[in-house]
């Protein structure tokens, strides 16, 4: 495993103080606040370890309060019922004594049943393809100092856009893109591992989507952006350790909100999970 991939598994496993209590690490990847994805994929980590038996299927999330990335979380699970097939988990995120966000996700024992899916899209592979940090070299010469620390940190998860965007000069396009995705290192053959890993990478480039019409990004200071809501669904076992295809889309910005959606498929085509989130958008 890449001491890369090692620390970000370390990073989303907490640290348990007591029975539906646990304790996560922050770390400052460049934005102004909290990443999003870290609290998204410790939330499941700490659900995970009470449901014993079940695999997640579902996650509901809400953003509460910008976290601090300089401050520990704290992350609270409540049971609220075990079923013969499903459990439903209730998880507070906390810091400084404050719910910063909170998630419902429900696990479920395997079971067999009727299949259907979207087909996946025709796009080319990932071989060949620049990845984020390659493209984010082009432009550190003319990126500000608080961007470049974003675009130059080492990330754990790779990311190979097929419709790559200039951070400083983007262009009106519609809201589509897909994006190769996997975690840079070998990963154990636990499912809940990918599922907190995957978690954690689906919070990259989502919000975005919903800027393409508009030519705008993060990188231009003249939006303020959140996230508002996430929500997402395991359809079926994959590893994040291969690449994985992330097609966006947009159907809608209003009122100062955008909606934003993903739908992740397997290198042989099979649709593993969906996405969903709303965000806040305003022009400043």
């Amino acid at each position: 495993m890449s001491d890369i991939g090692q620390d970000l598994l370390k990073h989303l496993t907490l640290e348990r103080l007591e029975e539906n209590l646990y304790r996560g690490e922050s770390r400052d990847i460049g934005g102004p606040n909290l990443f999003g994805g870290q609290v998204l994929g410790q939330a499941l980590f700490a659900a995970s370890q009470t449901a014993e038996g079940r695999d997640a299927h579902s996650l509901h999330a809400y953003f509460l309060r910008p976290g601090d990335k300089t401050a520990p979380v704290v992350y609270e699970v409540e049971r609220i019922r075990d079923g013969r097939s499903y459990a439903t988990r209730r998880i507070v995120a906390i810091q400084r004594g404050k719910p910063i966000f909170n998630m419902s996700a429900s696990f479920q024992r395997r079971e067999e049943g009727i299949e259907h899916q979207f087909a996946m899209p025709e796009v080319p592979g990932p071989e060949g393809l620049p990845n984020m940090m390659e493209l984010a070299r082009q432009t550190l010469a003319e990126t500000p100092e608080k961007l470049s620390r974003f675009l130059s940190w080492q990330w754990p998860i790779e990311f190979r856009p097929i419709q790559p965007i200039h951070p400083l000069h983007p262009e009106p396009r519609p809201p589509f893109r897909e994006t190769w995705i996997r975690a840079n290192a070998v990963l154990p053959d636990d499912p809940a591992v990918h599922k907190v890993l995957l978690a954690y990478a689906s919070d990259f480039s989502l919000l975005g989507t919903a800027f393409l019409p508009h030519a705008l990004t993060f990188s231009l200071g003249t939006i303020r952006a959140a996230s508002l809501d996430h929500a997402m669904w395991f359809h079926r076992d994959f590893r994040m350790d291969d690449w994985l295809l992330y097609s966006m889309d947009s159907p809608s910005t209003s009122c100062g909100r955008g909606l934003s959606r993903g739908n992740l498929f397997s290198r042989d085509g099979k649709l593993v999970a969906s996405v969903a989130q709303e965000g806040m958008i305003r022009k400043i």
